[in-house]
């Protein structure tokens, strides 16, 4: 279960943090992932994760990747969206076009 969080968390901090703690990583194996030197990726991630900074995009791209998410799904603001984003990430191509199909016409 994710730790408490700052207030001041954004969107995508907060959705880092709880990623990373259900994979149960580190700041420091997440920003090592990412390229960064391992004596300061724990404070970059945590930067990150607390709202101080905010990542360029490609950053973000390569923080999504290494925490196996859709980008989207770290800005996205909704946790019900979030959550369907992050289902449909999982998915083979073939299945996600057969529920995004079924989906659309439950919806029409």
């Amino acid at each position: 279960m994710p730790s408490a969080l700052s207030p001041t968390s954004t969107i995508l901090g907060r959705r880092m943090r709880a990623r990373r703690e259900d994979l149960g990583w580190s700041q420091e194996k997440v920003g090592v992932l990412i390229g960064i030197d391992e004596s300061a990726s724990r404070a970059r991630i945590s930067r990150y994760e607390l709202g101080t900074h905010e990542p360029p995009v490609k950053t973000a791209r390569l923080i999504a990747e290494a925490l196996q998410v859709p980008l989207a799904y770290l800005y996205c603001e909704d946790d019900d969206a979030a959550l369907l984003l992050l289902s449909l990430g999982t998915m083979s191509k073939n299945k996600r076009a057969k529920a995004l199909a079924h989906w659309l016409a439950e919806i029409a």
